[in-house]
């Protein structure tokens, strides 16, 4: 398949549709969670490439959290309320919904390029540029302002959670452990929306750090995930609390790498969370590995409550920007608004970023053919049924466990990806000029 046109205008008036399993050609399993597996998919009769996640409904923990607003909600059903609010190019857009008598599921926008995580491990140094780093940045930045807007909290910004699109922007996806409090107001300036900003020409020479490689040539329930073994696998653990007061969470939750020390501490958590785990994302951009990684979960913590980030190297404006994120305490930590104005990102049109034609990776596209073998439809509960019901109920681990978990090879054999899929994914291209070499790997994550 070829390069895909750019995504038409959103109408959030538009209804989600209901979809039926008959009428969908499910391609290949993209990969699999602790409570569902995500699928490719296309709905006959239609061009538009998919990802389908699935969930067994008798996976799915009854055991609610009590939003700011007075609604009690599953994960599942919470993700799929603010997917249907969201209208940004940064964030996927609810493409439509599907239940069974043993599954649900919901269709978001695919996204070729996979996550952020699988791509800096394909540099040679498993390391970005800080030219990649500021754009990626900059990207997460414009998803967060536009969250904490809306009064989401994300808590589990990572970079597995960050895929990039067929344009090369990121996408940030899997909203099942974010939360709704009272919606920040800025203190200096609003948060970016696209919709209301007009196109914009000839602003090359205010692009400043994000010159050289655009024109040369990318819920509500309360859990901790463990951060990733060496072989790179996650999984879950839980501990719940309602939200207490208004404007405040208590449920521990994250995933336990970039979790935020307040967290930990269960004092009570807001917006500031989602600043921490940036500066994780930034840290492990810029040194391959998250800052206060431990042999367990116990010295995890223990780090995170009272090591300061090991930031080698000579003091510069990035190394700044991560010092200043990883602030302990949250009232002192930098805000997203001071973010903005921090000599990292001096000189980037912020309203020009999401615009950008050529992103630093253009992810390519699969093979996909209408003849090819697949899934078919109607093996899809069955697939998922066989994954999990071994599992029964996905096991949670408690807070005192350590690494008893599988690897992402040992997950890749279980999901049986597709070797349509495995033959794709390194089909990316570098724009021309970045010094950003690619190995070839079978790393897959979801």
């Amino acid at each position: 398949m070829g390069e895909k046109a750019g995504k038409p205008n959103r109408d959030q008036s538009s209804e989600v549709p209901n979809l039926d399993l008959n009428q969908l050609k499910v391609f290949s399993p993209l990969g699999r969670g602790a409570k569902g597996v995500v699928f490719h998919v296309r709905i006959d009769g239609s061009s538009d490439d998919l990802a389908l996640k699935v969930v067994l409904k008798s996976s799915i923990k009854r055991r609610k959290e009590k939003q700011s607003n007075g609604f009690e909600q599953n994960r599942v059903s919470f993700e799929q309320q603010v997917l249907r609010e969201f209208d940004h190019p940064l964030l996927p857009r609810l493409k439509g919904v599907l239940e069974t008598e043993r599954i649900v599921g919901y269709a978001i926008d695919y996204c070729p390029g996979r996550d952020l995580n699988s791509l800096r491990k394909q540099q040679v140094e498993k390391m970005f540029s800080d030219d990649i780093i500021r754009f990626y940045g900059a990207e997460l930045i414009l998803a967060l302002e536009y969250l904490h807007k809306k009064g989401i909290v994300y808590r589990d910004l990572k970079p597995e959670n960050v895929l990039i699109q067929e344009n090369g922007h990121l996408m940030l996806v899997d909203f099942d452990l974010s939360t709704k409090l009272v919606p920040r107001s800025p203190k200096t300036r609003p948060s970016y929306e696209l919709e209301k900003k007009p196109s914009s020409t000839g602003k090359k020479t205010q692009l400043h750090k994000l010159y050289p490689f655009c024109n040369s040539g990318i819920s509500p329930e309360d859990s901790v995930k463990s951060g990733r073994t060496e072989n790179g696998s996650s999984s879950n653990s839980d501990t719940s609390d309602s939200d207490s007061v208004v404007g405040k969470s208590n449920s521990f939750v994250g995933t336990e790498e970039y979790v935020a020390p307040e967290i930990i501490k269960g004092n009570g958590h807001d917006f500031a969370v989602d600043l921490w785990s940036l500066g994780v994302v930034l840290y492990e951009m810029l040194y391959g590995t998250t800052p206060f990684r431990g042999s367990n979960r116990k010295e995890t913590f223990y780090r995170i409550l009272t090591k300061s980030p090991d930031l080698v190297g000579e003091t510069t404006p990035l190394r700044d920007l991560i010092r200043r994120l990883l602030e302990k305490d949250p009232n002192q930590r930098i805000s997203l608004e001071e973010i903005r104005s921090h000599d990292f990102f001096k000189g980037v049109d912020w309203e020009m970023i999401v615009r950008l034609p050529r992103p630093p990776f253009i992810p390519g596209w699969p093979d996909v053919e209408e003849g090819m073998e697949g899934i078919k439809a109607n093996d899809v509960e069955s697939f998922v049924h066989g994954i999990f019901s071994k599992e029964e109920i996905p096991k949670n681990y408690n807070i005192d466990n350590n690494n008893n978990n599988k690897t992402c090879e040992e997950n890749d054999k279980n999901n049986n990806i597709s070797k349509i899929h495995k033959e794709s994914i390194n089909k990316g291209m570098w724009v021309e000029g970045l010094d950003q070499p690619l190995i070839s790997d079978n790393f897959l994550v979801f």
